[in-house]
Parts: structure tokens; C-alpha cells; sequence
């Protein structure tokens, strides 16, 4: 397993600092519309798991960037893992939000 998980506090430092935050969400697009993780320094992608589970070998997703760091999310962060193994696979920089947007939900009360 090559990609790291990063906490919700620790995704809140980062969105707070200088750099935009690559976010990729891997819910439905209906769970997307309804919330997702939303500031200026944040870059928000939604491509749904399904998608990305039929990725093959050598595939690339065009709206994603090689060169960052995504941080890939669901509601309780087990998609996001299975989806952070294919793109780590595929040469991207993923990181997994621990516990998805359920903990950071917890985090923001």
C-alpha cells in the first residue's frame, strides 16, 4: 500500500495553508451535489467509484493531475481506499481521508 490516509484536522491545516487541495470525491453524483468538502483552496473533482473501478492498466483520468497530491473521498473512506489502490497503481499521488466525509462532518460540528 503506497498511499498514505490523512486525517480530517489534517486536511483542514492543509486547506488552511497557501496551497489548493486536489479533492477527489468517488460518491454518487446526487451524495456529491447534496455535500461535499468546499473552500477557495480546495479542487474538487467527483468521478464516481464505478468509474474508476473500470479503469484498466495504463488508463488515465484527464481531469486529474499527476503532478499533486489527490486526496481521494467517500462517506466512510473504504471506496475511497479501493479507488486510491487503482489510481496509486496508476501512477497518481493519493492520499485516503480517514474516515471519509463522515468524519469530517464530525470535525467541522
Amino acid at each position: 500500500m503506497a498511499y498514505k490516509k490523512i486525517s480530517p484536522n489534517e486536511l483542514q491545516d492543509r486547506i488552511a495553508g497557501e496551497e489548493k487541495v486536489v479533492v477527489l470525491d468517488v460518491r454518487a453524483e446526487e451524495k456529491y451535489t447534496h455535500f461535499h468538502i468546499e473552500s477557495s483552496q480546495v479542487v474538487s473533482f467527483n468521478i464516481p467509484k464505478t468509474e474508476i473501478f473500470e479503469l484498466k492498466d495504463g488508463a488515465e483520468l484527464s481531469a486529474l493531475p499527476k503532478d499533486r497530491t489527490i486526496v481521494v473521498t467517500c462517506t466512510t473512506g473504504n471506496s475511497a481506499e479501493k479507488c486510491a489502490k487503482i489510481l496509486d497503481g496508476l501512477g497518481y499521488q493519493v492520499e485516503v481521508l480517514e474516515g471519509g466525509l463522515t468524519a469530517w462532518k464530525e470535525t467541522r460540528k
